[in-house]
């Protein structure tokens, strides 16, 4: 065999095809596959050419030469490496449909380099990389620019990620912003290509290379080297310093730890699968220079660092009060991306290089960096990556907490300023953001910040979020909120846009007792609580809009001090708002043949009312796939119109693309909501849908119910009163009924309460006004004992059974669907089969 080190350009460049044999696994990168590409490539367009040293290595390309035919081109089969290589070249079509918004030219020269061979090929010739046969229309289609492209298979949502990257990093449209991207691509993405020779066998190379078995782990593996390095101090070494660091730390942390070693000396790019390497490599170094004397220097460095890291696991073992504090927010924040700064800081103390104050001002910009983005909605995907890199991108020149305060605060790093900290206070659904834990420490903060003489023990109280205003307002409510509805505006309208913010949340042990009583008589409750924040809001003579807004200021202006944002003047953000650029990566991943809603999106981005979203496509031309988003009711809105010219109508458009329309209305099952919208774009989803039948209980505004009868009465009379009559015997049976809040108020038979994998259940969502009974597979999928494989299936056949009823939905796509059959399918037989499938679905579920 034949190995070379080369670029992706010289890889490619002639007259060449790589072949992905039948063997292989179809294309199976994720989301995080792609994201540590994409930043690797942005690490390299900052790194440049010049005088930088040798560009980002990809790892190695197995390949197989077959003898070439007249006229045709050089074939090769690739052993190993197609999922790294289909990657590239999709980054590239991403790349071609970017740059032809606004270069058509250029465009075409990228299609050329990359994509298809110099010649003029005809055939599956002209393609230099051709998938196995299982991914290969979807590929094509992306090459092609075919309307279907960016479809939901791992090709197209590979396509996807990239085509949203280049929005959020190019959103004016510039060549000379793409042209640092396709240099770096070119020219700074290395390989080692591995070429078999004629007496190797293909198979057999990649039978090898994919062997699977039980794999040691990293600490194993970093055990195991270290002492084969070590044949004279071994025993000493051991007894001194690795058995007391594996005790005290055991596997896990001791990977943890050996990974933030080399986080702290820079290579912050590293994952913690690939720890073994990177110290082997380290490791190496040492020993070649210093032999076994230094190796045991540094893994007694090592297990100082090992005390460390004990203290962020574990704060009370932090001798020093202030450190311990901020130490202890940390651990109540959760999950590991403060670990390497945390380390990093600890470190810098025990050496004496920073004093304690410095340290804890530093840790507190790293609090602040959390929860700021938290609060104003901002993708919690990146900040892993950015706390990462603190170690090694902090200035040296400067103390150290100025220095942290100065690297969150730079471009692309997305810490929120005061103003709009303040302004998401105001205006955003907190009650959905972030995980449950984020929220009760946002107001936990807020209310230890009232210092009260005699502080509420956390640790033992017994609290939970509280809707001062509830979520489901009764008569007294809305009549409060009339008072305060601007012209043309409902009281439900309001309370939509005022319920879930923070200035209507608190904490409480009371929620029972509080529930949606009249503010009357949440006021006495609230007055006699030991929490502050809940005497505050009691001493309000009443709670409306008004009273919600200026609470919320009072919280900003609270928030503002207690965690500090980044210095004005150091701000590099962008001049449009966070949450347009977060419109345009949404709408950039949403595929070819589905479409959204403006609520959706305003949702989902935080960007405000449908209207809002509507307006601000209205008057920007630029931004990706605006012409895939609808109004609620499935149908293009009368102001929609293309900015480019075009004269085909959006639903045309849109049938192109593949979505089915029944008359003006789109296919509802081809909607993406803003749960799915959300995991499209790698942004942070509610923990429930934001729309649709969610958990209710009873209590929910009398009319629902009224008026989810009534459109079925005057839609669907053939099948109205049985099927009423039915639902009326689930909720006598121990079930209850859970109502829609949209003008066309669904109604769903549920069973249990709460949330999480053993919250409420239903089955399906029956629409009264359009006709249709939902499937909610896809959050079925999510709850026991439905996460279960094979109950989802079982419903499908069993609801298959009704006559009229037809689920064309295959097993492993079912988690990930919410079809839907006609609401008449419901009478008769089918109602007597519908009932007995109901009946099993609650059996299921005790």
């Amino acid at each position: 065999m034949e190995a070379r080190e080369t670029t992706f350009e010289r890889l490619i460049q002639g007259d060449n095809q790589f072949q992905i044999p039948l063997y292989q696994r179809t294309y199976s990168w994720d989301a995080k596959d792609h994201q540590r590409l994409w930043d690797d490539l942005l690490q390299q367009v900052t790194v440049g050419t010049g005088d930088a040293p040798a560009g980002h290595f990809l790892g190695s390309l197995v390949l197989d030469p077959r003898p070439p035919l007249p006229d045709t081109v050089q074939r090769w089969v690739v052993i190993d490496g197609q999922q790294r290589l289909t990657t590239l070249m999709l980054l590239a079509c991403a790349i071609r449909d970017h740059v032809r918004a606004f270069d058509a030219g250029r465009a075409e020269l990228v299609h050329r380099r990359y994509l298809v061979n110099e010649e003029d090929y005809t055939g599956l010739d002209a393609y230099r990389l051709l998938p196995t046969q299982a991914d290969r229309p979807s590929y094509l289609a992306c090459v092609n620019s075919d309307p279907t492209a960016g479809g939901e298979d791992s090709i197209g949502v590979a396509y996807r990620f990239f085509r949203a990257a280049l929005t959020e990093y190019d959103p004016v449209g510039e060549w000379e912003a793409v042209r640092h991207i396709d240099q770096a691509l070119r020219h700074r993405l290395t390989l080692v290509t591995i070429t078999a020779g004629p007496q190797d066998n293909a198979f057999r190379i990649f039978e090898s290379l994919n062997n699977t078995g039980k794999s040691l782990s990293q600490a194993d593996l970093l055990r195991n080297y270290v002492f084969m390095q070590l044949p004279a101090l071994g025993e000493q070494v051991y007894d001194r310093v690795w058995l007391p660091l594996q005790s005290e730390l055991g596997p896990e942390r001791l990977t943890m730890l050996a990974w933030l070693d080399l986080v702290l000396q820079g290579q912050s790019r590293l994952t913690v699968s690939e720890v073994y390497e990177g110290q082997r490599r380290r490791m190496g170094r040492i020993v070649a220079a210093a032999g076994e004397e230094g190796l045991r220097e540094d893994l007694t460095r090592l297990r100082r660092l090992g005390h460390l890291l004990l203290r962020v696991f574990e704060p009370d073992r932090e001798p020093c009060a202030e450190l311990r504090a901020v130490l202890e927010r940390l651990v109540r924040w959760g999950g590991e991306a403060h670990y390497p700064p945390a380390l990093h800081v600890l470190d810098q103390v025990d050496r004496g290089t920073t004093e304690t104050a410095q340290a804890v001002e530093a840790l507190s910009c790293v609090e602040s960096f959390l929860v700021r983005r938290m609060i104003c909605r901002e993708p919690s995907h990146s900040v892993r990556q950015i706390l990462a890199a603190v170690p090694s991108a902090l200035e040296r020149d400067r103390p150290l907490h100025e220095a942290m305060r100065r690297y969150l605060s730079g471009p692309r790093r997305g810490w929120p300023r005061d103003e709009e900290l303040a302004e998401a206070i105001r205006t955003q659904p907190f009650y959905w953001q972030g995980s449950s834990r984020h929220r009760a420490y946002v107001l936990r903060r807020l209310e230890e910040d009232y210092a009260s003489p005699e502080p509420v023990d956390f640790s033992r109280a017994s609290t939970s979020i509280e809707h001062v205003l509830p979520q489901r307002p009764g008569q007294e409510w809305l009549d409060m909120l009339a008072e305060d509805a601007g012209e043309g505006e409902r009281p439900e309208e309001l309370h939509e846009a005022l319920v879930h913010t923070l200035g209507n949340l608190t904490l409480s042990g009371e929620n029972a007792r509080l529930s949606n009583h009249p503010y009357e008589r949440k006021q006495q409750i609230l007055d006699q609580s030991a929490l502050r924040m809940n005497r505050e809001i009691a001493t309000a003579e009443r709670w409306g809009r008004r009273e919600i807004l200026d609470r919320a200021g009072r919280l900003a202006e609270r928030a503002v001090r207690i965690w500090p944002g980044p210095p004005a003047s150091e701000d590099a953000r962008a001049d449009e708002r966070s949450e347009w650029l977060r419109l345009r990566r949404v709408l950039a991943a949403v595929p070819a043949g589905k479409w959204t809603t403006y609520k959706d999106l305003g949702t989902v981005t935080g960007a405000g009312s449908a209207q809002t979203v509507g307006t601000y496509l209205a008057k920007h031309a630029d931004v990706p796939n605006a012409h895939r988003v609808l109004k609620a009711d499935g149908t293009s809105s009368p102001e929609f119109a293309w900015l480019d010219g075009r004269t085909e109508s959006q639903q045309e458009a849109l049938e192109r693309e593949g979505v089915r329309f029944n008359g003006a209305v789109a296919d509802a099952e081809q909607r993406l909501r803003t749960a799915e919208l959300a995991g499209l774009a790698g942004l942070d989803a509610p923990e429930e849908p934001a729309e649709g039948t969610a958990a209710r209980r009873p209590g929910t505004p009398a009319d629902r119910p009224d008026n989810f009868a009534a459109l079925l009465r005057a839609h669907h009379p053939a099948v109205a009163e049985e099927l009423l009559t039915l639902l009326g015997k689930w909720e006598a049976e121990g079930g209850w009924l859970g109502y829609g809040a949209a003008a066309e108020t669904s109604c769903a038979p549920m069973l249990r309460e709460g949330r999480g994998p053993h919250g409420c259940l239903w089955p399906v969502s029956v629409y009264p006004r359009s006709g249709t009974v939902e499937v909610v597979f896809e959050y079925l999928a999510k709850r026991e004992p439905f996460t279960r494989p094979g109950l989802l299936a079982e419903l499908r056949d069993r609801l298959q059974t009704i006559p009229g009823v037809v689920l064309a939905v295959p097993d492993d796509e079912l988690p990930r669907r919410r079809p839907s059959f006609p609401l008449e399918a419901l009478r008769g037989d089918g109602l007597v089969r519908f009932a007995e499938t109901l009946e099993w679905f609650r059996q299921q579920s005790l």
